[in-house]
């Protein structure tokens, strides 16, 4: 199939992918670029439309079904990206419940993460650093997001991520070690090992974890650096915790 116009009708109705409302309501989403379709095939997520520009058609027949062969100016029209992707899928959104991670032991919590980059470039270190889980607490950005789901780099659907709102709900982890990461904190991260079970709490760079949480923890490390450097970007705060806790253990 092969469509040109930005005002037909499946070309107009996939841009609405762009809204969350939209998202929501049909529970869709959408992917941008190779690596993305790519990952998400392979991780057997359903593809709907996939958009690909005429002349990179070939690169895509490891899909296996019609493909809607198409120009730059359409796919500028339903990507959020600055500058149109070589291809664009329409996915169908996965959903994960306490269930599906209540038999994991290395977790990652994350507390109103707001900022979509961070959020994704969160997942795809989580992901790379041997997490089993990762649950979004409180308000946090929407996973489906393009940006976020662009920022994941196609590791989105390889981890179980779930969202809770209410505090009780972590009460199925009341034998793990719950771990707040806070920048006063008298432990160094180079000095703590974790249990076999753990749960690894972060919160939003602007207001850190909540006193909930904090009350919730039965321990806190911190990362030293440089006395003259107050704080990191939390994915790359992520990156170093993780790494030190999940990979090295």
């Amino acid at each position: 199939m092969e469509l040109t116009s930005i005002n037909n009708k499946i070309v107009k109705e996939t841009a609405k992918l762009l809204q969350k409302k939209y998202r929501d309501k049909e529970n869709l989403f959408l992917l941008e670029g190779f690596k993305a379709i790519e990952e998400a095939f392979i991780s057997g997520i359903e593809l709907k439309e996939v958009f690909v520009l005429k002349e990179k058609a070939d690169k895509y027949a490891f899909l296996k079904k019609d493909l809607i062969r198409t120009t730059e100016a359409v796919l500028k029209k339903i990507s959020a990206a600055d500058s149109a992707p070589e291809a664009v899928a329409v996915g169908v959104q996965k959903h994960f419940s306490l269930n599906d991670i209540k038999n994991c032991k290395k977790l990652v919590l994350l507390e109103n993460i707001r900022d979509l980059g961070n959020l994704g470039t969160i997942i795809r270190t989580a992901t790379a650093f041997k997490a089993e889980g990762i649950i979004l607490y409180g308000d946090c950005a929407d996973l489906y997001n393009p940006k976020c789901v662009r920022s994941t780099v196609g590791n989105l659907w390889k981890l179980p991520i779930i969202h809770i709102k209410d505090i009780n709900n972590l009460k199925i982890f009341e034998d793990f070690q719950k771990i707040a990461t806070l920048p006063r904190a008298t432990v160094l991260l180079k000095n703590f090992k974790p249990k076999e079970k753990c749960l690894v709490m972060f919160g939003s760079e602007a207001d850190g974890l909540s006193a909930e949480l904090i009350r919730l923890s039965t321990e806190s490390v911190k990362i030293e650096m440089a006395e003259n450097v107050e704080s990191l970007n939390l994915s790359i705060s992520c990156g170093v915790v993780l790494y030190q806790l999940f990979a090295c253990n």
